[in-house]
């Protein structure tokens, strides 16, 4: 029986995980499988991989096969390198120690990538957040502007509509004075003619009366 190391789907669609899982190479592909040996999440940024190291690794050197993917996923976790050096004692090349030496510094390096990682997806995140903010708020004073702009023609509108009226009325108010003046004149001769027209005939009949004495 052969053994093959792949995955096997979870999730809803669009938000898909993975079982990392030794199964039977004749098994459908959701179907059985002989030992699950972790958790594989593409939906997070860096990807979540957590394996069963030592029994990821043991599959590995009893000749399991690997899906191309599960590949990729056991040489990021080092499984694979790790199996590199271990043959390497089986050959002589390397002694145990020199094996766990070599392992916890790539182990160390590989770490130190992925914090870098993180850190610089952590800058660009807060990078993006201010570019965000700041064309927020550069729309938000365009609109401002916008609205300005409208509603300044029907304050000068007002304005002048205002000036206009007062204009009006202050003419009003001048023809009404000059008219009143005019009348208050003309009556104030009318009271003066009939005060003269009253007193001459009293003046002329004492000049009358003068001849008769």
């Amino acid at each position: 029986m052969a053994t093959r190391i792949r995955l096997q789907r979870h999730g809803k669609k669009g938000k898909a995980f993975f079982h990392l899982v030794a199964a039977d190479s004749r098994a459908k592909r959701d179907g059985k499988f002989i030992e699950k040996l972790g958790v594989y999440n593409p939906n997070t940024n860096p990807a979540t991989i957590d394996i069963n190291f030592d029994r990821t690794l043991n599959w590995v050197q009893v000749g399991a096969e690997m899906s191309d993917t599960a590949r990729a996923i056991l040489s990021y976790k080092g499984v694979l390198h790790k199996n590199h050096l271990l043959n390497g004692v089986k050959k002589g090349a390397l002694t145990a120690e020199e094996v766990e030496t070599k392992f916890a510094a790539w182990v160390a390096e590989k770490d130190a990538k992925v914090i870098g990682k993180k850190v610089n997806l952590a800058k660009d995140a807060d990078a993006d957040k201010a570019a965000r903010l700041k064309a927020e708020e550069e729309a938000n004073a365009a609109k401002a502007a916008a609205v300005e702009a409208k509603n300044t023609p029907a304050v000068e509108e007002e304005v002048a509509e205002i000036q206009v009226e007062a204009s009006i009325e202050e003419t009003a108010i001048e023809d009404v004075t000059e008219v009143t003046v005019e009348e208050v004149t003309a009556e104030a001769a009318t009271e003066v003619t009939a005060e003269g027209a009253t007193d001459a005939p009293t003046e002329v009949a004492g000049e009358e009366e003068a001849p008769a004495e």
